[in-house]
């Protein structure tokens, strides 16, 4: 078998066993369970959820949107090296202004999270006041609450809208991230690729399995949120190689615009759901603070070998 293929399936091996490992670890332990903590319990856990949040806020910054901004601006250049100026008509006035294109599609993912939630809480809270008096819970009986403080009710929860966004957009990074070392030509270059994205996969993993638990998502759905995110870095990778193989090209400015509007998804998620909900939390705020960026710290020192 070729060397470098050798790698590239070694890598896909352990990018999948990483990340299930580390994913289901705090869907599985009973410990995590936000539930069923009390005193002590529930601190140490609120902390762990404040460095969950602090690693999404670094793979939000330092990665996603870094590499979005990266891929956009580098897969518009090499259209203009290659096809000159295609562009006609407004795009082409807004080109030669040095109008922000990357930023824009990161801007129009977060709008679009933005508006479907606002679709779905508007949903929710006509569903509710069209409710009999009868079929409302009582005030006193526990309920899911969204993390704006809106209630929700049962079924129709923007909790599990918030993890479901999470998860896709997570998925789509990581399905990116393993195109990137399925298309290396080089045994070296495919080796340093894999570990600067085993070195944050764990840690991500491990978090999107803490927010699966918190949020409420049921387990079977926790299972499969999990196991499809564990296999989206290999099936890119597996992508990659085949267009290697074949001697294919990716659509690149294609991908590089999916991967735009996911980092706008995440940018969302990170601070308007994520960072709030750990920070409505009654423990000390210096301690949040500390953990928070605790987590944010980790992830900025991958991004020097990322």
């Amino acid at each position: 078998m070729d060397p470098l293929l050798e790698v590239k399936i070694g890598c896909l091996v352990a990018l999948l066993f990483l990340t299930l490992v580390c994913g289901l670890i705090p869907a599985q332990v009973q410990w995590f369970q936000m539930k069923a903590a009390k005193g002590r319990h529930r601190r140490i856990l609120s902390f762990v959820g404040c460095f969950a949040a602090g690693v999404f806020l670094g793979a939000c910054l330092m990665h996603m949107v870094a590499d979005a901004l990266t891929d956009i601006q580098g897969e518009l250049g090499k259209q203009d090296r290659t096809q000159g100026y295609v562009y006609t008509g407004n795009l082409s006035r807004l080109k030669e202004l040095d109008y922000p294109f990357a930023e824009l599609i990161i801007s129009i993912g977060f709008f679009l999270v933005f508006l479907t939630e606002s679709l779905v809480l508007h949903c929710c809270r006509s569903t509710d006041h069209k409710s009999t008096p009868m079929s409302r819970p009582p005030p006193s009986s526990p309920s899911i609450l969204h993390s704006h403080g809106v209630p929700a009710p049962s079924g129709h929860s923007p909790v599990s809208f918030r993890a479901l966004v999470l998860f896709v957009s997570l998925s789509l990074h990581s399905l990116f991230e393993g195109l990137a070392v399925g298309v290396q030509q080089g045994e070296a270059g495919a080796l340093q690729l894999c570990l600067a994205i085993l070195a944050h996969k764990g840690v991500i993993a491990f978090s999107l399995g803490l927010q699966l638990v918190q949020s409420g998502t049921r387990p079977r759905w926790r299972l499969l949120y999990l196991g499809v995110f564990a296999l989206m870095s290999p099936s890119g990778m597996a992508v990659g190689i085949g267009l290697s193989l074949s001697g294919g090209a990716a659509g690149g400015l294609a991908m590089a615009l999916l991967e735009g509007v996911a980092a706008g998804t995440f940018l969302y998620i990170t601070f308007l759901e994520i960072l709030p909900q750990e920070l409505s939390s009654p423990e000390p705020p210096l301690a949040k603070f500390s953990f928070i960026a605790l987590g944010f710290s980790i992830m900025s020192v991958i991004a020097v070998w990322a």
